[in-house]
């Protein structure tokens, strides 16, 4: 799979260029950060489109741009893989922002618990993950609602996820050796291999191009409310096999 490809190249080239990544010129990076700058923009747009506007979008692509900085700092000369390096930095850097200024009031994230603690009920009692009909029904939300509620539990998961990817994928203190490289890649391809057709299609489509939830649901014909459970779905079956 493209996603399992690129997130190879990511681990390989890294463990290429983290112990003496050379220095890039002033004018190298100012080409590299124009050259890049489209990354940034993709990113921007898929994460802006899930965190209602916490942070505006201008910042959040200065921010990302810091993130690009930071990735060619560390990397060195760009190379096939470090798209790929790029895109986690830089992801990570406006996540980190985001907890930073805590974009969900408490009184949001307390509401958001009980409303996942309901969902789990829910759960239970049919034997099943819900349908969107019958979440909505059971939750009592208007459809809006929940497709917000979706949305942050979502970003939540994003975030962590991203965590342990960048975790697994690189250490910023010495380079992985090749077994430990060769360990991620098993770990990752049978991570994807654990997840059904649309969840493997949905994570490519975030990760590798890019597409914001309501681009999947018009390429999948599936609702917005369900590429956020397809995509949520397919984070948790990932993180728990990485975390192991």
């Amino acid at each position: 799979m493209a996603y399992l490809e690129q997130a190879e190249a990511c681990a390989d080239g890294y463990g290429e260029t983290a112990a003496a990544a050379p220095t890039l010129s002033p004018a190298a990076e100012q080409k590299c950060l124009v050259d890049y700058a489209p990354l940034v923009k993709r990113i921007v747009r898929q994460l802006n489109s899930q965190v209602a506007g916490a942070i505006d979008r201008d910042d959040m692509e200065q921010i990302g741009l810091m993130g690009l900085l930071e990735a060619l700092r560390r990397y060195g000369t760009p190379d096939a893989a470090f798209g790929s390096y790029a895109s986690l930095r830089i992801r990570g850097a406006i996540l980190d922002e985001l907890r930073r200024q805590d974009w969900r009031p408490r009184a949001v994230r307390q509401h958001s618990h009980k409303l996942r603690d309901a969902m789990r009920a829910l759960t239970r009692k049919l034997g099943r993950e819900p349908a969107e009909h019958e979440a909505i029904a059971g939750l009592g939300l208007t459809p809006e609602e929940y497709q917000s509620y979706l949305l942050d539990e979502n970003a939540e998961q994003i975030a962590s996820f991203d965590d342990l990817l960048q975790d697994t994928l690189s250490d910023a203190g010495s380079a992985p050796s090749p077994e430990e490289q060769l360990m991620v890649r098993r770990s990752l391809e049978q991570a994807l291999n654990g997840l059904d057709e649309r969840e493997q299609r949905v994570v490519q489509m975030y990760y590798e191009f890019e597409l914001s939830y309501k681009e999947i649901a018009a390429v999948l014909d599936l609702t917005d409310a369900r590429v956020c459970q397809l995509n949520k779905a397919a984070l948790g079956k990932m993180k728990a096999v990485l975390q192991r």
